[in-house]
């Protein structure tokens, strides 16, 4: 799991790091704090360490910078320990809110506490195989750093292809699932979707993953 710290002290960042690394969270952090928000959100953490007090911005700002592009679970930092601190950094869409000076080991049980619910939340909501990514509620694919929306035909194909990884799933299956009955749609249309869902593939940098068995089906 990695942890993208957003914190401008760089002894506290320093200390903070070296604890969650002993409990083998990956860590990472960048002096940017003009885009901050945008160095967190490229760094694919899956937790975000964010203090209150930074330069250029505070960290209610950027937690609406960070909320207005993604889910990302955001733990709120701050010495100022004040309910007004904790109900506007809440408002904002921070997941969870520790005051310093913090316990280190209450600090390590609300970061697992908090991917763990992440985590169980997005169990049916996101896939991942082979290095490619699919987000269900947002009809988006990703690999790489790269994410491309897709469309409602293309998303079930893939959906399914991904629910069924390593096995061939037969033309008649997908377009089943898809469209229920193949009197109601032409028989080029599975083809020209699975066209389009290869070229989007290809864009994110996977040309290869879905593959035709010939006279039997796809696979994934």
């Amino acid at each position: 799991m990695k942890i993208f710290l957003i914190e401008d002290d760089a002894v506290l960042r320093g200390e903070l790091a070296r604890l969650l690394q002993k409990y083998g969270y990956e860590c990472a952090w960048s002096d940017d704090f003009q885009h901050i928000a945008k160095q967190a959100l490229a760094s694919r953490a899956d937790l975000i360490l964010l203090d209150v007090n930074l330069p250029w911005r505070d960290g209610f700002q950027v937690c609406r910078q960070l909320r207005q592009h993604s889910r990302v679970p955001v733990l709120m930092l701050t010495s100022r320990n004040t309910d007004f601190d904790e109900l506007m950094g809440l408002n904002l869409g921070a997941d969870d809110f520790v005051a310093k000076p913090y316990n280190a080991q209450i600090l390590l049980a609300r970061i697992q506490k908090l991917l763990a619910r992440t985590q169980e939340s997005q169990a049916d909501t996101v896939l991942v195989h082979k290095g490619l990514t699919l987000h269900l509620l947002k009809a988006t694919m990703s690999h790489d750093g790269k994410e491309i929306a897709l469309t409602k035909n293309e998303l079930g194909i893939l959906r399914l292809l991904m629910l069924n990884r390593g096995n061939i799933l037969p033309r008649d299956a997908l377009i089943d699932e898809l469209w229920q009955s193949e009197a109601f749609i032409d028989e080029n249309t599975l083809n020209v979707n699975i066209v389009r869902l290869r070229k989007k593939l290809r864009e994110i940098g996977l040309p290869e993953y879905l593959e035709t068995r010939r006279g039997l089906g796809y696979c994934v």
